[in-house]
């Protein structure tokens, strides 16, 4: 069973959106998919809520009351979505349930330090610090045409423009071996899908061609051996 955790310290990066996305895209790959939505908000409940019958089908676990004891045995794929504002035990206790670990940042100077403190808290857990959990990083709703969204581009080979807070973020990522994997634009497609129980991955390729071309960079990492636990 694969277990990929969506984790930030901050509210409202977007990590019930990514969660919901990748929960859509493994869905249509015809996996058996559950989400496991550990915020009392239950974001990613309400969304399966009006998810379309004809929609590839998802589980959802309510683990704020449940926990995981009610994912099916039948799984492939356990997305994980966490609150934000989880420290100490319990997010220790959250962090040992999950293979891989997406920490979407949003792009703003005080997001992508306030990621940086808590990327550092994370490697201290002894899951992580083992390499029994892997962790990598996204910038999520970047706005186009903005200079942020040429730094992080920029990253990737794609544009030149550079901004000191991006290169700073690049470079502890890239010390601590963390990989930095893609951009997602900020795109009001994803609100349309969303209030319909949906994912981009559901909608017609033509509308957010781009999009998905973003998220290839994530989806490959995950399918790698280098988003998994070290062999022990």
């Amino acid at each position: 069973m694969r277990t990929i955790m969506f984790l930030n310290a901050k509210g409202g990066c977007g990590k019930s959106t990514l969660a919901t996305n990748l929960a859509s895209h493994y869905a249509r790959q015809g996996k058996s998919v559950a989400i496991a939505d550990f915020d009392p908000q239950g974001s990613s409940i309400e969304w399966l809520k009006v998810r379309p019958d004809n929609a590839p089908k998802i589980h959802g676990v309510p683990a704020w009351e449940q926990g995981l004891r009610h994912v099916p045995r039948s799984a492939d794929v356990v997305v994980i979505d966490v609150p934000a504002a989880v420290h100490g035990a319990p997010l220790t206790a959250l962090v040992r349930r999950a293979q891989s670990i997406v920490i979407p940042v949003l792009p703003s100077p005080t997001d992508i330090r306030a990621a940086a403190h808590f990327i550092h808290h994370v490697l201290l857990m002894g899951r992580v610090e083992r390499r029994e959990t892997k962790l990598a990083v996204v910038a999520n709703r970047v706005r186009e045409n903005t200079a942020l969204q040429n730094a992080a581009e920029g990253m990737f080979g794609r544009a030149s423009v550079n901004t000191q807070v991006y290169h700073r973020l690049e470079k502890f990522l890239s010390h601590l071996k963390i990989p930095f994997l893609t951009t997602l634009r900020e795109n009001p497609y994803y609100l349309v899908a969303d209030e319909k129980g949906l994912g981009i991955f559901d909608l017609k390729p033509s509308h957010v061609a781009r999009d998905l071309e973003q998220w290839q960079p994530l989806l490959k990492w995950l399918e790698s051996r280098r988003s998994l636990p070290d062999a022990g």
